[in-house]
């Protein structure tokens, strides 16, 4: 039986046709776009997340970009459906409100298939756009380094590449000649293809240079191993005002989604003229899309070279407990743990929170990662934050003496790119050097195999 021209496109009944147009998803030169969101409440699907924290999650990505907000609301899904995702119901009521209040973008609180988006948008008359690409599309706006801009692009060819949705026709295929040419439609989408292919190829072996310079600046930075401290948390969280307030540094901050992307660098010499360096990173997210956990990982790629994380959680936010769990997660997997590395949690935005939610917080906490409660905004606090960092690396870390004669000195590399060398001087017969130097406790071992004959004990 022959299907009708109104029936739902799927996989089988269309050919393939390359999703044309430029990087940005939105018209910046245009007014603010109309929009409409839309959070899928899936039943049966467990999540960290009540549905209220979601919505206004999907709300706080939308804001970050030029949209008017038009409508938002939660639809429930109790069977996700191949054609639209959600139910025909729900598709009915949206085209209605589409019409009425004249949206043009349709945001989805989901990752959709190729189908599913151009279904949604034949029958909406809407553009529509997934999680995925609203998110592609704040790391393009917000994207500042060369590496940053260059990862974005090749997550959005990579989601490009699977917005391939299908056009042509059983007919065309009829008309093609060669079976290895095939028909019109699928010439085009061969040389798309290559288009596409070609630039990925190009963007990662760019990206591959810019890698391996940021390797050999990480190992210049080791020869002066000052203690790198990483401040680390979901996006939002309050990480670039605590880094600012740190520091005395001027890295963006506002009060919105990935207001940072890029990793920010500082020193600063602490009140007992221990001198750090201090790294601000990009926000944690759930459900980052898969193009973009490439990107996401490169950037964090800082915090495994870190003596200590500042893990900053934003405690007024009712939904901290889900965001701080997202958060060790993607720690986890880098390999960055409290067993790894210490860790102190920083309790941010107390001047927000209620009593009531400091005083459950503080008896849902089972961690032993020491916890301090501040305010970036205000200073409240900062000086106790200040004086536990101190103390952690003290006690992390001991310093050790090692002399070593001229005919050893090649040795000397290995305390400069293992430890923090305090001081250095000549021996008393000018036949050695002495270094001062202080060693983190899970070099210790290290160390004593490779200077244990040298250590000067004291």
């Amino acid at each position: 039986m022959s299907k009708s021209k109104d029936e739902h496109l799927t996989d089988q009944q269309e050919g393939v046709e390359f999703a044309r147009g430029p990087k940005s998803f939105i018209d910046r030169r245009a007014a603010a776009t109309r929009a409409m969101l839309v959070t899928p409440d899936i039943t049966r699907q467990p999540n960290r997340r009540t549905i209220d924290a979601r919505q206004a999650e999907f709300e706080g990505l939308a804001a970050a970009i030029n949209l008017e907000i038009v409508h938002s609301s939660v639809v429930s899904v109790r069977e996700i459906k191949p054609a639209t995702f959600i139910g025909g119901g729900h598709v009915e009521n949206i085209a209605a409100t589409v019409k009425e209040d004249k949206i043009k973008l349709l945001l989805l609180d989901c990752q959709l298939s190729p189908i599913q988006q151009r279904n949604l948008e034949k029958q909406t008359g809407a553009k529509v756009l997934d999680r995925t690409a609203l998110i592609l599309e704040i790391f393009g706006e917000r994207a500042a380094t060369r590496e940053g801009v260059l990862q974005v692009e090749l997550a959005h060819l990579n989601y490009q590449k699977g917005r391939l949705v299908r056009s042509w026709t059983h007919l065309e295929r009829q008309r093609g000649g060669l079976g290895f040419v095939g028909g019109p439609g699928e010439t085009q989408i061969e040389a798309d293809r290559r288009q596409l292919q070609e630039r990925i190829t190009l963007l990662t072996q760019r990206l591959d240079k810019v890698k391996k310079t940021r390797t050999e600046q990480r190992k210049a930075r080791k020869v002066v191993p000052h203690p790198i401290i990483s401040l680390v948390g979901y996006t939002n969280a309050g990480k670039s005002t605590l880094f600012n307030c740190l520091t005395g540094a001027s890295a963006k901050e506002a009060d919105m989604l990935f207001a940072t992307l890029d990793t920010t660098v500082r020193r600063r010499i602490l009140p007992h003229k221990r001198e750090v360096v201090f790294s601000d990173t990009v926000g944690f997210i759930a459900d980052l899309p898969t193009d973009l956990v490439a990107a996401f990982r490169s950037t964090l790629e800082e915090v495994t070279d870190a003596h200590l994380v500042l893990h900053v959680r934003d405690i007024s936010n009712p939904d901290h407990l889900a965001q701080a769990q997202d958060v060790e997660d993607v720690l986890k997997e880098l390999g960055v743990t409290p067993k790894d590395v210490p860790f102190i949690e920083v309790w941010n935005k107390i001047d927000q929170a209620s009593e009531e939610q400091l005083v459950q917080a503080r008896a849902q906490h089972r961690s032993e990662v020491p916890v301090v409660e501040v305010s970036a905004v205000t200073g409240q606090n900062i000086d106790d934050l200040i004086a536990l960092i101190e103390d952690t690396l003290a006690k992390t870390s001991r310093i050790q003496r090692v002399i070593l004669p001229h005919e050893a000195a090649g040795k000397a590399h290995w305390l400069f790119e293992n430890g923090e060398v305090t001081n250095q001087f000549p021996s008393e017969d000018e036949l050695s050097t002495v270094y001062e130097v202080r060693i983190p406790k899970n070099k210790m071992s290290g160390f004593l195999e490779e200077f244990g004959a040298y250590v000067l004990m004291h």
